[in-house]
């Protein structure tokens, strides 16, 4: 490996320590129904976010909660010792993207067929700490 990558590299591995990123993978939800819970919660509050999340009938709710709990996980391992009451997580992104669709025919009239179209997706949801985000930004004005 060059000298360049490696050293973006590095820079890519140092930038994602502060990220705490959850995801889901070939999730047989389409996406359309997904990003429409993704759109609730997007920029709010974790506690805001999962009290939503909980109360919401949607399929795609429970998928979405279970996820986002996995994140906050991922977030307590990187930061043993911190209580998630004074960390003031978000939800920085969400993010749904279509997966693989299965393809599978149903009869139709005068012998014919029509194509149905089984859409899965794939969700990432990154949280961020607002504290550290604040601390950052006054550290570089103070320079």
């Amino acid at each position: 490996m060059g000298k360049r990558k490696r050293l973006a590299a590095e820079a890519r591995k140092e930038a994602n320590k502060n990220l705490y990123v959850a995801r889901l993978m070939d999730n047989p939800t389409s996406p359309r129904k997904m990003r429409i819970m993704a759109d609730v919660i997007r920029g709010q509050e974790v506690e805001y976010a999962l009290n939503v999340l909980k109360f919401s009938r949607r399929e795609a709710a429970q998928k979405l909660l279970k996820l986002l709990k996995s994140a906050v996980a991922n977030w307590q391992v990187k930061n043993e010792g911190v209580r998630m009451e004074d960390a003031r997580l978000y939800v920085k992104s969400v993010v749904v993207d279509g997966g693989r669709t299965l393809k599978r025919i149903r009869t139709a009239p005068r012998g014919m067929a029509h194509r149905i179209r089984k859409r899965s997706n794939h969700v990432t949801i990154i949280i961020d700490d607002k504290n550290i985000v604040n601390n950052n930004t006054e550290t570089q004005n103070a320079e």
